[in-house]
């Protein structure tokens, strides 16, 4: 998405290395491991129709569906929220990543990018890490590709050698203004489905969420 996107646990998959020939979804076009099985994956029943259960015709309807056959006795629920969270995510991010490709770029270095461009001010390393949620190694590898296509340069800090602060080249600028339109009209367009009202309150508890969330990884790695 256009806010910062990365994520701890697909932070090596997301890289330039993807394997973009991976199997994937004939009805959708999306990875079949995208969104994982208890996280959202794709299933069907036996007359291959997509979703059902309660009402709801999704992909996670179904698999929620099927493993309440398997396991009766287990509490379902949580998937029925964080399947479709893991699915719509990836889903999203497939199509997105599109105006990305065109540019050369991954997503993970157009997150770093978009960093040095919303923040509006040189970044060290070790800020666009913490960021971007990536690793330092992974923030070094996709910074040293970026800058020798001229999309970032680095200054040395005057009093530590050791320290590199970044910022974007004109011509990293001008790139991420150029995608970000392209991205947020796709973005506006997906949302159009829900009624404005339907927005906000979604957005109201996803933020709820990510924020406890994010409060909790923080103590965990205090």
């Amino acid at each position: 998405m256009t806010a910062t996107s990365g994520r701890p646990a697909a932070d090596d998959r997301a890289g330039r290395d993807t394997d973009r020939n991976a199997d994937r979804d004939p009805d959708t076009g999306v990875s079949r491991e995208a969104g994982g099985d208890v996280g959202g994956g794709a299933g069907r029943d036996s007359e291959g129709v997509v979703g059902g259960g309660a009402g709801r015709h999704d992909t996670v309807a179904a698999v929620v569906r099927q493993w309440q056959t398997v396991h009766p006795d287990l509490d379902t629920g949580p998937m029925e929220v964080i399947g479709r969270i893991n699915r719509c995510a990836a889903l999203l991010q497939q199509a997105e990543d599109a105006p990305l490709r065109r540019a050369g770029l991954s997503r993970p270095e157009f997150d770093l990018l978009g960093a040095l461009r919303r923040t509006g001010h040189e970044l060290t390393p070790s800020e666009l890490a913490r960021e971007t949620f990536s690793s330092g190694a992974a923030v070094t590898k996709r910074l040293k590709q970026l800058t020798e296509r001229g999309l970032v340069e680095r200054r040395g800090d005057a009093r530590d050698r050791r320290v590199a602060h970044l910022r974007l080249t004109d011509a990293g600028r001008d790139l991420v203004d150029g995608i970000l339109p392209e991205q947020l009209g796709y973005e506006t367009a997906v949302l159009s489905v829900l009624a404005p009202q339907g927005q906000g309150e979604l957005a109201g508890l996803l933020a709820e969420l990510l924020g406890r969330l994010e409060g909790r990884m923080g103590a965990l790695r205090a």
